[in-house]
């Protein structure tokens, strides 16, 4: 039997360029030369036909091996173009190298010849049949990589015979059939003669020695280690690649490889991982196999902390990738060690004098360390200034002068980094006196010196400015891509804590703001790009797929600060911002409830968007009243509440929804003495979430929240009391709504509760009922006639306190 080497030329891990993908130059002429075979000469041509035909007819394995020599001694691959490798693709197919896999593994029927050369020659042809990308898709050669990979993990042949047959059984059509054993063993000797010299020279060249070849395989010869990789490798590239391997056991066997440092695994093998590692496939991975990997990030920060300067600028980009995705739960303290063992070594390294070039992966791993444990081990204060210094001065020098017309991917990847360095300075710098309190533990930021904290500020200021400066050049068709999107959301992150400071600057970036969100929100093309990127950042807390809502998402925090000062709103009102935050809360809502109807978890950036429209409620009354987007609001809100009302998981929604609706209700009023059934149904909603919020409990004891209210009612408190209180400017505006307050039983409950009760929770919450039913009385003989006779009743209950109510019933 040849060597492995014989048919190297044609069948070994040979990855094709772009010209033989059909991608680079000359790539036309090779398709127009069908079966010409590249750069062969006329009597060259003619000999390949021959062997082609030769190889088409072929009646059993002999002939087939014996017209792939002939192939391989007539030109190697370099020579043969795109067609010609794809006819002796499908000549030879994807069966014969699986049988040899299988054979070889079974071991248990004689095929005549070595395991190890079985092995060598079946991944040499599905190295070759991979670089096909229709050969690499093919379920045939994708039930041979649980074979492949046990190579990789196992090494020596005997060891793969030990493994479950099932991995053998899983290929198609070789349940019951191995390879050919006597047209192999008859065709070992021919090709053992006209392979010998090629051999030697493979077997020099990989530095692997014929002893090693010929005994009982104690180690993985470099040949096949490389034609395995390669078939991993283009089957990752496939669309669907990553998820074959994931599903077929790549992770734990590449772990093991590593491990045992086989052949070519920390070259090939953590090059492979590192690609099922990043991107979507990266939470699947460290959800099924957390203990393998790391197993293997331990290992990793281990070389990684006794490497030296050169190595060690090297390996930060690769131990980002093996760091696991924000909010994996592992059990122990392996991970928390290997960030604090990590930046015991990063912190030298932040201090140095060190160009842009270097400096660009140790602040991208600093930021991804930031990710998963904070500040809390990063060092003391001093270190943590530096860093946030040294990633926002990389921010102004990239964003201020760029170098050439285009940014480089490189310095792109740096600058996303430094962003999330800099929002999680933001996330503590900003909050008040930056004092330690028993809510949030002891952490190095947060023990700043108050020069310090100011020093932080100061240069967080400088970039954004340096941001914003950037985004007021984006042109309209740069905005599906990624880095301005990383860009946009780290000065959102900025202004969601920081509005005071460059106030004149974010006003005129509002156009830009309000434009970009809104191009996301409208655009319903998939933006894969942008999705892909989120997905590889960890930017999605929801860790979701990309849906267009995002720039708005991280936007609305500063739009509820904005839209409360006088001039940003009126800015935002020319660019129609309440029509956007209309728009949203109808996409978002359709999205909440799913395709099954039912309405699922919690979403906050509703509750934000909600806050901003009030703002405008409030101070805008007239664009309220003539704005149509408002009618397409309140239309959402009387469809929304009726059913948010029996959800106690979104009460903070509902009464977000309540306390809106009834604040543009009281902006109306009902000249034509109709009603909608729209108005009817939401206010009869209105009126049983706001009385489901206390609960009287026994006669004479004071009010309690209710149960169902309790977990919420920090939170819902004071949309509940402004409710309240826009409810009575709704009975002012729109006398039938206390005809449905007495038809709902709203009024009975509340004056029966009141009665009975000695106090109510606090004094805002009295001062809210009391104004909701001096508006009753004043507006409805029957209501103010209820309270009196209530009060008369009932001269110690909490309602008697009512000083304003008692005039306005006139009852002493």
């Amino acid at each position: 039997m040849a060597d492995s080497s014989d048919v190297t030329p044609v069948v070994s891990g040979h990855t094709p360029g772009k010209e033989e993908h059909g991608g680079g130059e000359g790539g036309g002429d090779s398709e127009r030369d069908a079966g010409g075979g590249g750069g062969l000469t006329e009597a060259q041509r003619e000999v390949l036909e021959r062997c082609l035909h030769a190889l088409r007819h072929a009646k059993n394995d002999s002939h087939t091996l014996a017209a792939l020599l002939l192939i391989t001694r007539l030109c190697p691959a370099s020579q043969l173009d795109k067609p010609t490798l794809r006819c002796v693709f499908e000549a030879v197919g994807l069966n014969l190298p699986a049988r040899l896999l299988v054979t070889a593994v079974r071991g248990g029927e004689s095929s005549g010849l070595p395991p190890h050369e079985l092995l060598s020659l079946g991944t040499a042809l599905l190295a070759a049949l991979s670089t096909d990308p229709d050969m690499a898709s093919h379920p045939h050669l994708l039930s041979t990589i649980p074979l492949l990979l046990g190579i990789l993990a196992n090494g020596p042949v005997s060891n793969q015979q030990k493994q479950p047959q099932d991995q053998a059984e899983e290929i198609p059509d070789c349940k019951v059939q191995s390879a050919d054993s006597s047209n192999l063993e008859s065709n070992s000797a021919e090709e053992s003669k006209t392979g010998k010299q090629k051999s030697d020279d493979s077997s020099a060249s990989n530095g692997v020695s014929a002893s090693k070849e010929t005994s009982a395989s104690s180690k993985l010869d470099e040949a096949m280690a490389a034609d395995c990789y390669q078939v991993l490798t283009a089957v990752c590239a496939l669309p669907r690649g990553p998820d074959q391997l994931l599903s077929r056991g790549a992770v734990p066997a590449l772990c093991q490889a590593v491990e045992q440092n086989q052949t070519f695994s920390c070259e090939k093998g953590l090059a492979l991982l590192g690609c099922l590692l990043t991107g979507k496939t990266k939470d699947k991975a460290w959800s099924k196999h957390p203990v393998e990997l790391l197993t293997l990030l331990v290992r990793l920060s281990k070389d990684f902390c006794q490497s030296k300067d050169q190595t060690r600028l090297d390996m930060c980009s690769q131990l980002v990738q093996f760091l696991p995705p924000v909010g994996v739960a592992l059990e122990g303290e392996q991970l928390k060690d290997v960030v604090s063992r990590v930046w015991g070594v990063l912190r030298p390294m932040v201090q140095a004098k060190l160009t842009a070039k270097q400096i660009g992966p140790i602040l991208v791993l600093s930021a991804c360390l930031l990710d998963l444990y904070g500040w809390e081990l990063v060092g003391p204060p001093k270190v943590c200034c530096l860093l946030v210094n040294r990633a926002c001065v990389e921010v102004r020098l990239g964003l201020e002068e760029p170098p050439g017309d285009e940014m480089s991917p490189e310095l792109q990847h740096t600058l996303t980094g430094c962003y999330r360095i800099m929002e999680a300075a933001i996330e503590q710098a900003c909050s008040v006196g930056l004092s330690t309190t028993a809510a949030s533990p002891q952490s190095s930021i947060s023990s700043l010196s108050l020069q310090q904290s100011r020093q932080v500020l100061g240069v967080l200021e400088e970039a954004f400015s340096a941001v914003m400066y950037y985004l007021q050049q984006v042109n309209p068709s740069r905005y599906e891509d990624p880095f301005v999107f990383a860009t946009f959301r780290s000065l959102c992150s900025w202004l969601a804590e920081e509005t005071s400071c460059l106030k004149e600057e974010v006003t005129r970036l509002l156009p830009f703001l309000i434009g970009y969100s809104r191009r996301h929100l409208q655009d319903e093309s998939p933006e894969r790009r942008l999705s892909d990127w989120m997905t590889e950042m960890s930017v999605s807390v929801e860790r979701e797929s990309w849906t267009g809502t995002e720039p708005l998402r991280y936007l609305l925090p500063a739009l509820c600060h904005l839209s409360a000062e006088e001039g940003p709103r009126k800015v935002l009102l020319t660019l129609d911002t309440p029509a956007l935050l209309v728009d949203f809360l109808s996409q978002t809502w359709t999205s909440l409830k799913g395709k099954s109807g039912v309405v699922s978890a919690r979403d906050p950036s509703m509750e934000t968007a909600c806050s901003a429209l009030l703002n405008f409620t409030v101070t805008e009354p007239e664009r309220v009243r003539k704005d149509p987007c408002f009618r397409t609001l309140e239309a959402l809100l009387s469809e929304t509440l009726p059913v948010l009302v029996h959800k106690s998981h979104l009460l903070v929604l509902a009464a977000n929804y309540c306390t809106l609706g009834l604040m543009m209700g009281r902006l109306k009023s009902s000249e034509s003495g109709s009603v909608e059934a729209g108005q009817r149904r939401f206010f009869s909603a209105a009126l049983r979430f706001l009385r489901s919020a206390l609960d009287s409990g026994s006669s004479y004891a004071p009010v309690k929240v209710s149960h169902s209210w309790e977990e919420s009612w920090d939170e819902a408190a004071e949309l509940w009391r402004l409710g309240l209180q826009a409810l009575g400017g709704c009975v002012r505006s729109q006398p039938w709504v206390t005809t449905l307050v007495r038809e709902e039983g709203w009024l009975k409950h509340i004056l029966t509760m009141l009665g009975q009760c000695s106090a109510l929770p606090d004094k805002h919450t009295q001062e809210a009922l009391e104004e909701a039913l001096c508006a009753m009385a004043e507006q409805c003989p029957l209501c103010k006639q209820e309270i009196g006779d209530m009060m008369v009743r009932n001269d110690k209950g909490a309602l008697n306190g009512m000083r304003n109510l008692k005039k306005s019933v006139g009852v002493k």
